[in-house]
This record gives structure tokens, sequence and C-alpha cells, in this order.
């Protein structure tokens, strides 16, 4: 399926951020042919550990997404939901 390798990533750099490992969950979205989103859910209490000051985390996890996604030959997105 589209977006094994963004998922794998993603939901593995996630868990090692957080407290509650449980609570992530990653779903990835189909945008287009070449296109897929991840979106990122994690208990309230640590969605401010995902993001990071100033948004600096979630960057990080965006690139590496990318460069996952590129593996596959897509473009990938990552959304950080409460």
């Amino acid at each position: 399926m589209k977006g094994d390798i963004v998922e794998s990533v993603v939901e593995y750099l996630a868990k090692e951020i957080v407290e509650d490992a449980e609570a992530v969950e990653v779903t990835i979205i189909e945008e287009g042919p070449d296109e897929v989103v991840a979106e990122v859910r994690a208990a309230k209490r640590d969605m401010g550990r995902v993001i990071g000051r100033r948004g600096r985390v979630a960057r990080a996890i965006r690139a590496v997404a990318q460069a996952a996604a590129e593996e596959e030959g897509l473009d990938a997105g990552v959304e950080f939901i409460d």
C-alpha cells in the first residue's frame, strides 16, 4: 500500500518522543496518485512534545517523512491532530 514506509517512520519517531506510546496513532491518507498525508494523533499531554518549541520537532518529522516518501516515489505531508 502507498505510504507504508512513511507510516512506519512517522509512527516510530512519534512513539520515541512521547511518554504514552500506546496512544500514538498514525493514519495514511492518499491525497493523489503520488501524494500521501500522515495524520498523527497522540495523547493531549504529549502533543507539545511531538510539535516541539516553535514547531522544530514537527518540522524534523515532516523532513524525515518526505525522505521516506521519496523511497516510494511519493510526496508526503504530516498533520498533527488534537
